[in-house]
């Protein structure tokens, strides 16, 4: 016979939906809060809703979603808003469905996306498509909220059939539709969101966030492993707070062991922002706009809270959800357990002849120039380095050879430049590349680049790290793209490979992280596919070779 679980919590309340702060005691039965008691207590911390991450690929961590939870409580998260388009673009609904019975294992609330552009664009090779019917499917599932972002913004404007065919089911099912839309303004924002597009996590300026606040979209304030615009956008919390959530889009294990969305909240406290404001936008919002069953510390909702020191330290202490203590004193309470192995990896090794560029008569080559902390790249031109009539990687004033290599079947390699890796020597690779998941590489050398996706290719799946004789891999066997061993542990293989490659001469922040945007062609204004060098703003094809 089982034994009902009750107990109480004590301590100053702060209740978000009324803006007050009070002392008092919580009653839990069962998961559920049933009494809340305005009483004198002697306890001085802070009891107040968990924190919600309202955009995130949990693929991206590079765990899978019972080991991404685990390293996410101690943060005080207790929710996320997850688009699994990562694994959709390597397995289709079978990859999604992992996802979805995968974060069931563990005591945390995750909350899918229906993917929206599986494949991302039709220049590059996918492993999978993802198609109305599938939606329709995934829609059934209480799990799934929205339809995640619709990547394809042209589509929309242009009344694309088949994405039109996707936002009417979610209509349909009465689910969110995510927007998408780097540098969308004026009345093409204002026509992206009268399609029915309710958010957007792309914006990188408040003048653009401003134009998508003003038709009505919701701006979601990404702090990520790469992607930062907390700075840029946070000033619109004063005046826009109801219409404001914060996210981190894409978080590499190491970082997700230092903070999450609490980091947030700390910063914009510290700036003076107030306090419920940003509490509404960390906790509040996301379970209002997607109809989250997450509690809000109220009568009859669920258990979900954390407790917290002070309201200056913002220490997290303890964190619950569903009355169950899932993380105390920045340890996680939920257990390791074993994840399945899924993956659709096909690709065979590359030798180094394949790697090489002919000159033919070329004296220029078009080079991607990526800005640390942002997802965007810049255009430009460059003298061709030339070596026995074949253009190389040119050192000196950084302009690397870069590689995306097809991971699903046999063919050649894409070859490009880059600029701004800063590396000095070797290369570093990875089968983590935004959206489709080939391999993507960049190098000082030829046989550096070669041998980096060769250990890619060997593991099925990973980052690597090659510098002379050293030769270093994370396997991530799971589509391609995550680990299935504790999260712990991969953050700090990650730390290492991480350590490695700046070590090697990189001067940006998250290389990794950086590398695996650059074959995301929805993102202007260059970038590779492994069908070749692609102009984001023209959404076309170019040639990498330029002729004086």
């Amino acid at each position: 016979m089982s034994t009902r679980r009750f107990f109480k919590v004590s301590g100053h309340i702060v209740d978000v939906l009324r803006q007050e702060i009070y002392q008092g005691t919580l009653e839990i039965m069962d998961g559920t809060i049933t009494a809340i008691t305005r009483e004198s207590v002697s306890e001085t911390h802070y009891i107040l809703p968990g924190f919600i991450d309202a955009h995130v690929h949990v693929e991206s961590s590079m765990l899978v979603p019972s080991e991404f939870a685990r390293l996410a409580v101690p943060h005080g998260t207790v929710a996320t808003v997850s688009d699994p388009h990562e694994i959709g673009n390597v397995l289709g609904l079978k990859g999604v469905e992992y996802m979805l019975d995968n974060g069931k294992k563990v005591p945390f609330k995750f909350f899918f996306g229906a993917p929206s552009c599986v494949p991302a664009t039709p220049f590059e090779t996918a492993g999978a498509e993802i198609t109305p019917e599938d939606i329709e499917e995934l829609f059934l599932r209480p799990e799934v909220k929205y339809l995640a972002e619709m990547m394809n913004w042209p589509g929309v404007l242009n009344g694309d059939d088949l994405v039109m065919q996707k936002i009417t089911l979610a209509q349909k099912f009465d689910k969110q539709v995510d927007g998408h839309a780097p540098g969308l303004r004026g009345e093409q924002a204002a026509a992206y969101a009268a399609a029915g597009m309710t958010t957007d996590h792309e914006c990188f300026t408040a003048e653009e966030a401003l134009d998508k606040l003003a038709v009505g979209m919701k701006i979601l304030i990404r702090e990520g492993s790469a992607a930062k615009n907390f700075d840029a956008l946070i000033p619109l919390l004063k005046d826009h707070a109801a219409s404001i959530m914060f996210c981190s889009d894409d978080k590499h294990p190491d970082n997700l062991v230092e903070g999450h969305i609490n980091e947030l909240v700390k910063r914009a406290l510290a700036q003076g922002h107030d306090l419920f404001h940003v509490l509404q936008a960390a906790c509040v919002n996301p379970v209002q706009h997607y109809k989250l069953e997450v509690g809000l510390l109220q009568k009859k909702e669920p258990a979900d809270f954390i407790i917290v020191n002070n309201l200056e330290d913002f220490t997290i202490q303890q964190t619950y959800i569903n009355g169950q203590l899932v993380a105390e004193n920045g340890k996680t309470k939920i257990d390791f357990t074993p994840s399945d192995i899924i993956n659709n990896f096909h690709a065979q090794a590359k030798m180094v002849e394949q790697f090489k560029l002919p000159a033919q008569q070329a004296t220029r080559v078009k080079v991607i120039e990526p800005y640390d902390g942002q997802l965007i790249t810049g255009l430009l031109t460059a003298q061709a380095k030339i070596e026995n009539g074949n253009i190389v990687s040119d050192v000196a004033n950084d302009v690397l050879k870069m590689t995306v290599v097809n991971r699903y079947e046999n063919a050649e390699p894409a070859i490009a430049f880059i600029k701004n890796f800063g590396l000095k020597r070797g290369a570093i690779a990875s089968s983590v590349g935004h959206d489709s998941h080939n391999i993507i590489a960049v190098g000082c050398d030829d046989e550096s680049l070669c041998r980096a996706v060769n250990l890619v290719i060997e593991a099925k799946g990973g980052i690597s790290a090659v510098s002379g004789e050293s030769e270093e891999i994370l396997p991530l066997p799971v589509a391609g793209i995550m680990s299935a061993e504790d999260g712990y542990w991969v953050a700090e293989q990650y730390a290492k490979l991480d350590r490695i490659a700046k070590e090697m001469g990189s001067t940006l922040n998250s290389p990794y992280m950086t590398l695996s945007f650059m074959a995301l062609l929805v993102i202007p204004a260059l970038k590779l596919s492994d069908k070749g060098l692609f102009d984001g703003q023209k959404f076309a094809f170019v040639d990498v070779l330029e002729q004086s």
